[in-house]
């Protein structure tokens, strides 16, 4: 028998270049447009806190939020591989593919939510840190181990995971949750279920044949669009609590009416529509991605308009001097934050 041998050099190249191929697969187990959405929100709370924030320190927590975001994403994908297989809408990801085995996706997905959680605590404190480990925890196991295939709620009570991030970023800046953290998540709470349940509206079909309880699966398009227009109806004061208590500003307040005014109109449009009509749900699917981004972003202006006066430093800083004058984070965040935000179509 015949042994080639293969140049060490050959060797060095070739694994460098495997890697870069399979990067791509390895990105897209992070979902990266929900994460750019879970992203925005936490760099608004992170951003709208209480003072300026330093930035290298609000970079760090941008991007430990981020990794930690793709983490939930990779563990999901990992569990859920089985069902993903026998959706059209998830049958071409990398797991049910053969592009990524489910052993390497839980090595990755693991590295990155104990990496995302080691750079949160020991960059900005321990309470955000601990944040970011819940919402990992809650998104992997109660919403995508417990809830998903049993119940019909599982959006409502798994929209928990998707509405901390601003909490996260909040807790990042302060070091603790207060009312407007609190506040935050109860608009991304009340927003998930008509943002999710008018996406699967005209993918229930696919959700039957998966096994996954969704509600128009389990209660039916009548009863489903009588909820979204529950939850809608919900949001519309939730959301403008924020100006009324002061920590936002008028353009903001009405924006928030607005906005929520043509999210209620939408839902009633869905409730009218017939049992064949496909583009009522769609747009409200596509609404409630502007309506939330829209609204972050105004709070996001409230705040440009109103800094507040307390700042993120260092222990040297601290030491060194009795107040520090700090820059506040890059726009670069924020553009980078936009051009992805309106692409968050995945459940």
């Amino acid at each position: 028998m015949k042994i080639t041998a293969v140049p060490l050099f050959q060797l060095e190249i070739s694994l460098p270049s495997r890697l870069t191929a399979r990067a791509p697969d390895f990105f897209a187990l992070m979902k990266p447009r929900v994460m750019s959405l879970a992203v925005f929100t936490a760099f608004v709370g992170l951003m709208i806190a209480p003072g300026h924030v330093d930035p290298v320190l609000g970079s760090i927590a941008i991007l430990a939020i981020a990794a930690g975001a793709g983490a939930a994403g990779v563990l999901n994908m990992w569990y859920d591989a089985d069902i993903d297989a026998v959706m059209t809408r998830t049958a071409m990801r990398p797991i049910p593919r053969g592009r990524v085995s489910p052993v390497e996706a839980l090595v990755f997905g693991l590295a990155l939510a104990v990496g995302a959680v080691a750079v949160l605590c020991l960059a900005l404190n321990v309470a955000a840190a601990v944040l970011l480990a819940f919402t990992i925890f809650f998104y992997l196991v109660v919403y995508t181990a417990w809830l998903k295939r049993r119940t019909p709620q599982n959006i409502v009570i798994g929209g928990a995971a998707g509405a901390l991030p601003p909490v996260i970023g909040w807790a990042a800046a302060t070091g603790e949750i207060g009312l407007e953290a609190f506040i935050l998540f109860l608009i991304v709470f009340l927003w998930t279920p008509p943002h999710f349940w008018a996406l699967s509206l005209n993918r229930s079909h696919e959700y039957a044949r998966a096994g996954i309880p969704m509600l128009p699966v389990v209660a039916g398009r009548a009863a489903t669009t009588r909820q979204i227009l529950v939850y809608t109806i919900l949001l519309l004061p939730t959301s403008v609590l924020p100006w009324v208590l002061g920590f936002a500003g008028p353009i903001y307040g009405a924006t928030a009416i607005v906005c929520g005014a043509i999210l209620v109109a939408l839902a009633v449009q869905l409730c009218r529509s017939s049992e064949a009509d496909r583009k009522g749900a769609q747009r409200l699917f596509v609404f409630s991605i502007v309506y939330l981004f829209v609204l972050f972003a105004a709070l996001l202006g409230s705040k440009g308009s109103n800094p507040g006066s307390s700042t993120i430093v260092t222990p040297v800083s601290r030491a060194a001097c009795g107040s520090v004058q700090t820059e506040p984070l890059s726009c670069r965040v924020r553009t980078a934050s936009t051009s992805v935000i309106g692409r968050a179509d995945e459940a």
